[in-house]
C-alpha cells in the first residue's frame, strides 16, 4: 500500500491526501488536550466515538440543507472529507453560560442565556485562541461582512438543529464550536460547515442530573471520557460495537 502524504497533524485529527483531488481523509485520534495542550492523554476509543458521532451531525446536518465538508466515512477512524479553505475562527455558540463566559462575566455555570449568543475566537494557539469582534474579522480580511452574515445564519442553523437532538435524548446542549470553511467554484465560493462536531467541541449536560458529558470531564477531572462520550452516542443510536466501555487513559508527560 502507497504511503499516504500527511497534509496537517492537529491536536486531535490527522489530514491526509485524498484519493481524489479537492478531497482530504480525515483521521480521529484518541489524543486528548485541555488547556492549551498543557493538559494530555491518550484515551483509548476516543477517535472512534467522534468519528462516528462527526458523522451523525454531519449527516443529520446536511438532511436539513446545511453544507457540510463530510462525504462519507471510510471506517473506524477515517473521513473522506472535502477540501475547504478554512477560516481562521472558531464560531462559538452559547445557550447557557459556561466555561470561559461564566467566568468572564461573573455569571453562574448554567445560567440561561435570554437568546443564543454567536461569539468568535481568532484561532491561533500561541495567543489562546482569543476572543475577537466582527469588526476585527472583517477589517483583518479573514471573512467578508457577507460571509460574516451568513455565518451566523449557519451558526444558527446548527444550534437549532443540535439542540432539538440532543434534547431529544435527555442532554442540555450548552454551548459548542465550529469551524466554517470556503469552497472555491472560479471566483466564488461558498461556506461550508468543517473540521468535526463531536463531544471534543460541544458542553453536553445531562438534563436531569447535569452530570457532564463532553470534554470537561477530562478537564476537570470528573471520571472517565471515554464512559461520558460513550452514553452520548448510546443515546443517539450510534455506539460503534467494539468500543471497550472503560479503556484506561495514558497520561503525556
Amino acid at each position: 500500500m502507497a504511503r499516504r502524504k500527511k497534509i496537517y497533524e492537529g491536536k486531535a485529527k490527522i489530514l491526509y491526501e485524498g484519493p481524489e483531488p479537492g478531497t482530504l481523509i480525515q483521521y480521529f485520534k484518541d489524543d486528548a488536550t485541555a488547556f492549551n495542550a498543557e493538559k494530555k492523554a491518550v484515551i483509548e476509543g476516543k477517535g472512534v466515538l467522534n468519528n462516528r458521532l462527526s458523522e451523525f451531525f454531519m449527516l443529520g446536518l446536511q438532511n436539513i440543507g446545511v453544507p457540510t465538508h463530510f462525504i462519507r466515512r471510510l471506517n473506524m477512524r477515517e473521513q473522506l472529507v472535502r477540501q475547504v479553505e478554512i477560516i481562521p475562527l472558531e464560531v462559538i455558540v452559547r445557550n447557557f453560560a459556561a466555561g470561559s463566559m461564566a467566568k468572564r462575566l461573573g455569571m453562574e455555570e448554567g445560567t440561561a442565556l435570554p437568546r443564543p449568543i454567536v461569539e468568535f475566537s481568532y484561532k491561533n494557539d500561541a495567543l489562546g485562541d482569543p476572543l475577537v469582534p466582527e469588526e476585527y474579522i472583517v477589517a483583518f480580511g479573514w471573512a467578508s461582512q457577507q460571509d460574516m452574515d451568513d455565518i451566523v445564519s449557519i451558526a444558527l442553523r446548527v444550534n437549532d438543529f443540535m439542540s432539538g437532538v440532543m434534547h431529544g435524548v435527555g442532554i442540555k446542549l450548552v454551548d459548542f464550536k465550529i469551524e466554517i470553511g470556503r469552497i472555491w467554484d472560479n471566483d466564488f465560493h461558498r461556506l461550508v460547515v468543517a473540521d468535526e462536531i463531536s463531544p471534543d467541541s460541544c458542553r453536553l449536560w445531562d438534563v436531569e442530573t447535569g452530570r457532564k458529558l463532553d470534554k470537561d470531564v477530562f478537564r476537570r477531572d470528573l471520571g472517565s471520557l471515554t464512559d461520558a462520550y460513550t452514553e452520548v452516542a448510546r443515546r443517539l443510536g450510534v455506539l460503534p460495537s467494539n468500543v471497550t466501555h472503560r479503556p484506561r487513559p495514558t497520561l503525556i508527560n
